[in-house]
């Protein structure tokens, strides 16, 4: 079996990540991201789970995840998974969208793999101009015809907010869980929250978001410990600023969820630390 191999950049222009995973067998677990995720895979045959839902993709497949959609993946074929995708934060995608229609919202993708799409094409383009750090206006022009299609074809733009919001308790929890994440979080203390017994919280969280509780803490640990190592933290004090209890589950964490340990992720800025807009509000609101 070839060596897998990991590559991943960061695009100061259009504020987008790419990501190239080659050779790699990694069984991702339930998880979401806090920003929108467009990926295609180029060899390897994969289950993927979205929101509860079973999808069979192959070579050729467009995978897309809105912030907050709960996912996992594994290899179904025994062969390696060969994946690009591009990453665009929250803020990122309301510019693109603000500049192609006027307003100011955040859409809602509405289908979470696109079979064969004839988009993969363009997809493979940009996301090679991105790894060879092209600068010229070509790559730009691209990137706003590509995510306008993905837009006009794909997206809901009726809501402000990206999801479905969940009813008042797990609203309550979710927005906690949150803003508390470096802390120990109890389920006495969601449950209390949110308005009933833990036992009837876990359950009702599971079956409503798609995922427990404390994954959705790791999520969450692990979104905000991303934004810390771009402003240039070295691993060991971000993990213990998003409330982990040592580097090493930090590392283990990361990796599982992400595809590659903090400190490859760190290498990706050599230009020093990134500074992101911050929209208002959370995906809660």
């Amino acid at each position: 079996m070839a060596k897998e191999k990991r590559t991943v950049c960061y695009d100061a222009e259009l504020e987008i990540e790419a990501y190239r995973f080659v050779g790699v067998m990694q069984k991702f677990p339930n998880h979401f991201h806090d920003y929108y995720v467009i990926g295609f895979i180029e060899a390897g045959q994969r289950l993927l789970v979205c929101k509860n839902r079973e999808y069979i993709i192959n070579p050729g497949d467009i995978t897309v995840f809105n912030p907050g959609d709960v996912h996992s993946c594994e290899q179904l074929d025994g062969r390696a998974l060969d994946y690009r995708c591009l990453n665009i934060q929250a803020d990122a995608m309301e510019r693109m969208v603000r500049e192609m229609t006027g307003r100011s919202c955040l859409p809602r993708l509405k289908r979470p793999v696109l079979f064969q799409s004839e988009l993969a094409g363009s997809l493979c383009e940009l996301h090679r101009m991105i790894l060879g750090g092209e600068r010229d206006m070509a790559k730009e022009e691209l990137a706003l015809l590509l995510i306008g299609q993905f837009l006009q074809e794909e997206a809901d733009l009726r809501s402000e907010t990206a999801g479905r919001e969940p009813e008042a308790g797990l609203k309550a929890a979710c927005a906690y869980l949150d803003t508390h994440y470096h802390h120990a979080v109890s389920l006495d203390e969601l449950g209390s929250l949110a308005g009933m017994s833990k036992y009837h919280f876990l359950r009702l969280f599971t079956r409503s978001l798609g995922i427990t509780p404390y994954c959705y803490l790791q999520a969450v640990r692990i979104g905000r410990a991303k934004q810390l190592l771009e402003q240039g933290l070295p691993p060991a004090e971000t993990a213990q600023l998003t409330g982990f209890g040592d580097q090493s589950h930090f590392t283990h964490t990361f990796k599982r969820l992400i595809g590659l340990t903090p400190g490859q992720y760190t290498r990706i800025f050599p230009d020093g630390p990134v500074r992101r807009p911050v929209l208002q509000g959370g995906k809660h609101d």
